[in-house]
């Protein structure tokens, strides 16, 4: 059965979704709310115009970071590409860009001003971070996401790139970034070739929640 979430922040138990990785549908984006779904091991996803979709899909994309592939062609880029690479210093340019690129298969994007709006709140109290590449003083590639600390766990959101492997770039030195703060997890969600090839893979949805006690 699906959930419908009212006003108040509460989620039924991930463990409970249905064979989709649907937990619950409504509710609001609060920083607050969207928060706490993080920390339960749910988030929303969910196109524009749509109601509010949380999901805790089983099984779920992870990577461990010491398991990160660094192949030789990024390692080369790596050493020889003069792009510069930033934390936090420009989070609204780069999900303003997630929100634009275009991705196979997909038609707009879910990452709505509304959702906009949440993350970049969360940017302001320390739980949101961006990863940025830049090629002198243009913005080239990036990521961001939801920032756990208190529980060694990084949860990815989106990446872009308008140079080659510059998202690439932003990434590894995000799991660089993981190892120096000995974090557990980089949660990448749901499937796709791009991140199998970058070393994640699929867990037990159990097993997941299971680093978020």
């Amino acid at each position: 059965m699906t959930h419908l979430l009212d006003h108040t922040h509460w989620f039924p138990d991930p463990s409970n979704a249905d064979h989709n990785g649907i937990v619950a549908i409504g509710g609001d984006l609060s920083p607050q709310r969207v928060l706490k779904g993080y920390l339960e091991g749910i988030f929303p996803w969910f196109s524009d115009n749509q109601p509010i979709v949380w999901w805790s899909p089983n099984p779920r994309m992870v990577l461990f970071p010491k398991e990160f592939k660094l192949s030789k062609s990024l390692k080369n880029t790596l050493r020889t590409t003069p792009y510069s690479v930033t934390f936090n210093t420009a989070f609204k340019q780069v999900i303003d860009a997630c929100a634009k690129i275009k991705r196979e298969g997909q038609q707009g994007t879910w990452i709505s001003q509304q959702m906009k709006q949440t993350y970049l709140e969360l940017h302001h109290q320390n739980r949101a971070i961006s990863v940025e590449v830049w090629d002198g003083n243009t913005l080239v590639g990036g990521l961001y996401g939801i920032d756990l600390p208190q529980k060694k766990l990084f949860s990815g959101e989106s990446m872009f790139s308008k140079r080659t492997d510059a998202s690439k770039i932003a990434f590894a030195h995000l799991v660089a970034w993981c190892i120096t703060q000995s974090y557990t997890l980089i949660d990448c969600q749901v499937y796709t070739s791009h991140l199998e090839s970058l070393g994640a893979r699929e867990i037990d949805r159990a097993l997941f929640l299971s680093y978020l006690c």
